[in-house]
């Protein structure tokens, strides 16, 4: 029973971190349009242990473009300090302020 149990938990594991890839995507679901976009750098904590995943963060854009501040709204704890820190230097077109849903996939 326990032998099954830890092979449960092993493939739940296996299948929530996927397959060990070194890509990054990221991608903006509001209105601006991305003018800079600074790539997330990978921890190296999320590569020893072959973390990946998906972090969402709220960015507020001000009217000149520039990202204001960072708010996170789910993802790996370990992941999202390197998800902030990266938002934080990307700039959006000029417009209206506002908040965008950003998110940033990472793979080991």
């Amino acid at each position: 029973m326990r032998k099954r149990y830890t092979l449960a938990l092993f493939l739940a594991f296996l299948s929530f971190f996927g397959p060990a890839r070194m890509a990054q995507s990221q991608q903006s679901s509001g209105t601006r349009k991305i003018t800079r976009q600074v790539a997330s750098a990978y921890p190296d904590l999320a590569k020893k242990m072959n973390l990946g995943g998906t972090v969402r963060v709220i960015a507020v854009v001000g009217a000149d473009g520039e990202v204001k501040s960072v708010e996170p709204m789910g993802g790996s704890p370990v992941l999202l300090k390197a998800a902030q820190d990266a938002v934080y230097k990307w700039k959006f077109a000029p417009g209206a302020e506002s908040k965008e849903t950003v998110e940033l996939h990472f793979t080991p």
